[in-house]
């Protein structure tokens, strides 16, 4: 009888070690890193082979070459260790599999301490007959804990699993409710209280969940993912998420594609659902924005987009802007949507641009700097052949072109500003009138003006919007061409003297475009001293022979005629000037 048993023992124990070297090694591969780490850094365990041409090394015995792959040591060390739990510690054949293929870094703790020769499985077997191991060290790590993480967690006066019911009966009920053993370790590392729940509390509470609808793949996906959903009672906050998301229309079984291997704060999902509601979105409208783009929503658990409100608000933007702008959100993660942006408004901020300029151009374009990555700042440059000052003010006049400037893109360079310039100066010429076909005389005439096209253009339609005829500015440009020399901002003040301060109408500028030229001070000091001849009994001038005559010339002429004109004079020009 007693022979029978040790045979069925040994016919166990080679069943045992070829389903593993069958199952364990070929069909369940290694998923963790440590796992990849033992597969991939192979190590040969051999003696030396010796090989020679020397005749005279010839009569010596040569040594037998034996290999040893470090995936048969990684096999035989998981047999040995999955015939332990099972056989000598009676642990469930599911559980020892588990903890044995899936514990890394436990096998290799283990490998170091017996001798890695022919038979590795029998120096591990025969190790652990005389070295009983802490069963929770594998086991926790086995759930997905990484050693740094359970060592904390190991209890301090126990080693045998099955000296600790209330964990493996937690555990259990986990296992047959669906949560995968390797998703249990978050569930352990961030609320451990879960495993020591007396009989029946934990399936309790899982029935909880059950009665809102929702099936158990979904709950075993959504504790996986949110372990603290498990403490105390239902969480009021994630039935109200799951409330809203379903009476938009939004299945349960279209969330749980998108629950595995990430964290939730329903808490934050659900202040977020509120700040949409409070806007004007109803259930329907908010079940469309997130069903177009899961991100909004799941994404961070709406941290990052709660970042992308933050951020708008930063720069004006209204809270129905925004909720408008999500409206027309590209298909994209939104934080690489944010991550655009912030790139754009770096480049913006590189380039010297304007607080408030970054600002309307941020109100206005969101969508457009946060659907593509703009170029480096450097780069950008480089490529364009342009300086700071000219790309701040080429966005300025056109955002749409910073399109053509993200990354992937071959970015042409833009024509030299001289020649634009050049260009837009004989544009300028040509509308005048001015026909030439000598290049020389063009070229004497572009001389004239300073300044670049667009601001000659812009002095041009400055005197127009003024209240002048197109055609009277032309004739006037025409006499006196050094007016559009002049700042856009300095002929309006100009105007503004010569019509409100001085009373004249703007029709007296098309027979004196030279009054432009002279500078605000002279001629309010020439008028101011002529209507004091005038009050005296002076003879009438006419206002281009007032302003345009020499400083000289006016003291000797009209100044000095009067006993008193240089002393008025010298009180006036001290006052004025």
């Amino acid at each position: 009888m007693k022979i029978a048993v040790n045979c069925l023992y040994k016919v166990r124990n080679q069943c045992i070690r070829k389903w593993v070297s069958v199952n364990s090694i070929d069909c369940h591969k290694p998923q963790s890193g440590p796992i990849r780490y033992l597969w991939k850094n192979t190590r040969l365990y051999s003696s030396e082979n010796w090989h020679t041409s020397d005749k005279s090394l010839l009569d010596k015995p040569q040594k037998t070459t034996t290999k040893i792959s470090h995936r048969a040591v990684v096999k035989g060390a998981q047999a040995a260790l999955l015939e332990y739990l099972h056989v000598t510690r009676s642990v469930p054949f599911l559980d020892a599999e588990n903890m044995s293929i899936n514990s890394p870094h436990f096998l290799e703790k283990l490998l170091q301490k017996v001798d890695n020769g022919r038979d590795v499985g029998q120096s591990v077997a025969r190790f652990l007959r005389y070295h009983p191991i802490n069963e929770f060290e594998p086991f926790f790590e086995s759930l997905g804990l990484e050693p740094c993480e359970f060592t904390p967690l190991l209890p301090r006066d126990l080693m045998f699993l099955s000296d600790d019911d209330v964990l493996l009966e937690n555990y259990y009920v986990l296992c047959n409710y669906g949560v995968p053993r390797n998703k249990m370790g978050r569930i352990y590392k961030e609320a451990a209280e879960v495993f020591r729940y007396k009989h029946g509390l934990l399936a309790l509470k899982l029935q909880g969940y059950e009665q809102l609808g929702l099936s158990q793949s979904f709950i075993s996906k959504v504790v996986a993912c949110s372990p603290y959903l498990l403490i105390g009672n239902v969480n009021v906050e994630f039935v109200k998420v799951m409330e809203i998301l379903r009476k938009g229309g939004i299945e349960f079984s279209w969330i749980e594609e998108r629950l595995w291997e990430n964290r939730f704060n329903w808490s934050q999902m659900l202040a977020l659902l509120g700040l949409f509601n409070k806007e004007g979105f109803s259930e329907l409208q908010l079940a469309d924005l997130i069903s177009q783009n899961p991100g909004i929503l799941f994404e961070g658990s709406g941290d990052t987009t709660l970042c992308l409100i933050g951020f708008l608000f930063k720069f004006g933007s209204s809270m129905q802007n925004i909720c408008s702008m999500f409206v027309r959100f590209p298909l994209m993660q939104v934080g690489k949507f944010v991550y655009n942006l912030r790139r754009c408004f770096l480049l913006l901020t590189e380039i010297g641009m304007d607080v408030n300029e970054i600002g309307n151009i941020v109100r206005s374009h969101p969508i457009l700097l946060g659907s593509f990555t703009l170029k480096k700042t450097n780069s950008l440059l480089a490529h364009l052949n342009v300086g700071k000052r000219r790309l701040c003010k080429l966005i300025q006049e056109n955002p749409e072109e910073m399109k053509k400037w993200k990354m992937g893109l071959k970015v042409e360079r833009l024509p030299n500003s001289s020649e634009e310039s050049k260009n837009l100066k004989a544009k300028f010429l040509l509308d005048m009138g001015f026909v030439d076909d000598n290049p020389n005389k063009m070229e004497e005439a572009l001389k004239v003006f300073r300044g670049r096209g667009t601001e000659i253009q812009e002095r041009f339609d400055c005197l127009v919007k003024a209240g002048l005829d197109k055609k009277d500015v032309f004739e006037m440009i025409k006499i006196s061409p050094q007016i559009l020399n002049q700042k856009k901002e300095v002929l309006e003040k100009k105007i503004n003297f010569y019509a409100n301060d001085l009373g004249f109408p703007l029709s007296y500028l098309v027979n004196f475009p030279s009054y432009l030229n002279y500078t605000i001070q002279r001629v309010k000091l020439r008028v101011t001293m002529y209507s004091w001849l005038k009050e005296q009994g002076s003879s009438e001038l006419a206002l281009s022979t007032l302003i345009a005559c020499t400083e000289n010339m006016f003291v000797r002429k009209y100044v000095k005629h009067h006993p008193r004109g240089v002393e008025v004079w010298d009180d006036l020009k001290n006052k004025i000037h």
